[in-house]
């Protein structure tokens, strides 16, 4: 229990960080923060390496994100201004399908692209951060960010040219 309580006290700050950049949301990113070490201490068996535990917050911590927002998907908002018809309303509309269609096309991305784009864009890490919990070099870092922006834009290209 002490370990749990020093892996908590060591990483909240950071998984905090880490789920505002994605969801844009504080309270938000509180209460996922909160999931994801529950999630953690029913998890801890599945902890292989400790040098790593950073790196294997996040993934839990990603993972409760897209399961939040995938349920959060299945019942909409709840905006009573949704009658307003107002030009403002439509650019509101478009730029929400597509960042959408940008999320779930992240989504796609194979590992380790999906997740340094997600820890570089939505986390805001540096590519040095990237690489040390990766345990790789900075420019491995930087070259798989690259790699991943042309995936992501080659999947968006190609669901618009269907």
């Amino acid at each position: 229990m002490a370990d749990f309580e020093q892996l908590f006290s060591e990483n909240y700050d950071f998984i905090l960080k880490y789920l505002s950049k994605l969801c844009q949301d504080p309270s938000l990113a509180e209460e996922l923060t909160q999931e994801t070490f529950y999630r953690a201490y029913m998890n801890l068996s599945q902890l292989y390496d400790p040098e790593r535990v950073s790196v294997w917050l996040c993934q839990i911590a990603k993972n409760t994100f897209y399961t939040w927002y995938r349920d959060s998907q299945k019942y909409g908002p709840l905006d009573e201004n949704a009658a307003d018809s107002s030009p403002d309303l439509a650019d509101a509309l478009i730029r929400k399908e597509l960042s959408k269609e940008t999320f779930a096309r992240l989504h796609e991305l194979e590992e380790p692209y999906k997740e340094v784009f997600l820890l570089s864009v939505f986390a805001n890490l540096s590519f040095v951060e990237i690489s040390t919990l990766f345990g790789k070099s900075e420019s491995w870092a930087r070259v798989t960010f690259f790699r991943a922006k042309q995936k992501l834009k080659g999947k968006l290209r190609d669901k618009h040219a269907l």
